[in-house]
């Protein structure tokens, strides 16, 4: 099972989220994490390399839904799952910081 950590700015970014948001993007993370589990993701996530940061990857939640994310080390007790660490979340926006 994937396991996740999120960065002080991503809870942030994500309580500024109205809630019809914040609904959308945790329907798209249950799809993630099965992706994530499956070694597929689901293509209406269009999840790529974010070009402009190496190491981060961009998750498509929305037509104006996006959140970056990183791979981190797999945790203790969870063999070699994948364990992901949420950057940030919001809109296109989140890419000019």
């Amino acid at each position: 099972m994937p396991t996740y950590a999120a960065t002080v700015r991503f809870y942030a970014d994500y309580r500024r989220l109205r809630p019809e948001q914040r609904a959308a993007f945790d329907r798209a993370r249950k799809l993630f994490f099965q992706g994530l589990t499956e070694g597929r993701f689901h293509p209406s996530l269009r999840v790529k390399s974010f070009k402009s940061k190496p190491g981060m990857w961009e998750l498509t939640w929305a037509p104006d839904g996006r959140a970056l994310w990183s791979y981190g080390p797999p945790q203790p007790g969870h063999g070699s799952d994948p364990h992901v660490i949420w950057a940030r979340v919001g809109s296109h926006d989140i890419f000019r910081d």
